[in-house]
């Protein structure tokens, strides 16, 4: 996601269109905007005003939108280029290749011979573990994901969103200074719990590995913010740093990142579309309407991103599975 003028002043400012309107719905981050038709023609200063309000408020809500796969690809080409996944589930459209419909990760579970909810648990068995950007172990994950909602629960399963951002400015200098030296490896299925005996889905995550080094702090390529780089899905170890010391840091970093204060929980209704930073947050999928037994039925489209630079200005650094550009 691309955007033009002076880095330091991204964060901070957005433009104004009549009719339309951006407004806020938590102290660090989340926005609504009202007033635009996702699905028409955009005017240029449109997209500059939810380019602006993303990079300000790292997500963006929109309701009532009428985006089908093909409105939803190019109301995402307006602000990059969107990534085409190697592998998806059949839930996902077949003539879209850019749209990953999140229903396919029900399938998940039954691929690998146990039920939806034991695949769910023995991945996330801590309470931050669901807590991630989007493919936080690539080396250059997405810069930008925009979902958009089809049908929902009538209550329970909301999203919840952190500002990776605020979180580090509201650490200690103390603290900020020695994360910014710091690196750490980001690897596909950390913390999984294996089943007894032969567990295919353990098979499957050893032959699919997917690794990258990131700095802990990043350095926003659009706004020049520091960025707490950390989840609880993908973050491994920080390099150089013995197990439990890093285990305690990260603990920290990540309870500091997911802070309510730094925050946002937005309430999805048919038609709703959130658009997010993918460099600067995290979320967390929601975990309360499984036994519902509802359908939930999103569809998502990414923006390919960079390379992360740390503040010391080196590069992410590949280790296995994974190469910059190439999905």
């Amino acid at each position: 996601m691309t955007t033009d003028g002076p880095r330091a002043e991204q964060a901070g400012r957005t433009e104004q269109v009549k009719g339309v309107e951006v407004l806020p719905v938590a102290g660090h981050i989340g926005a609504e905007i009202t007033g635009v038709d996702l699905a028409g023609p955009l005017e240029d200063a449109v997209v500059s005003l939810i380019r602006e309000a993303v990079l300000r408020w790292k997500v963006v809500f929109f309701r009532g939108q009428r985006l089908d796969h093909a409105g939803h690809v190019a109301f995402a080409r307006r602000f990059g280029e969107p990534v085409v996944l190697g592998r998806r589930g059949s839930a996902s459209p077949a003539d879209f290749p850019e749209v990953e419909t999140t229903a396919d990760r029900l399938e998940l579970g039954g691929r690998f011979g146990m039920e939806h909810e034991e695949w769910l648990q023995r991945r996330r068995h801590t309470l931050l573990r669901g807590w991630h950007c989007d493919h936080g172990a690539r080396v250059d994950p997405p810069a930008a994901t925009i979902l958009r909602a089809q049908t929902v629960p009538p209550y329970g399963g909301d999203t919840t969103w952190a500002n990776l951002a605020a979180a580090y400015a509201g650490l200690s200098a103390p603290v900020r200074a020695f994360a910014d030296g710091l690196r750490a490896e980001h690897r596909l299925g950390v913390g999984y719990q294996p089943r007894p005996g032969d567990d295919a889905y353990l098979r499957h995550l050893l032959d699919h590995q997917v690794a990258s080094v990131h700095p802990l702090v990043r350095v926003h390529p659009e706004t020049g913010e520091r960025v707490l780089f950390v989840n609880g899905y993908y973050l491994e170890q920080i390099t150089g740093v013995s197990r439990p010391e890093s285990a305690a840091v990260l603990q920290m970093l990540l309870e500091q990142a997911v802070r309510p204060e730094y925050t946002v929980r937005f309430r999805w209704e048919p038609g709703s579309v959130a658009f997010w930073d993918n460099r600067a947050t995290i979320h967390l999928a929601p975990s309360d309407n499984a036994h519902l037994g509802l359908p939930r039925i999103m569809h998502r489209v990414m923006l390919a991103g960079d390379v992360p630079v740390g503040v010391d200005g080196r590069p992410s650094v590949p280790v296995t599975g994974t190469e910059a550009g190439r999905w």
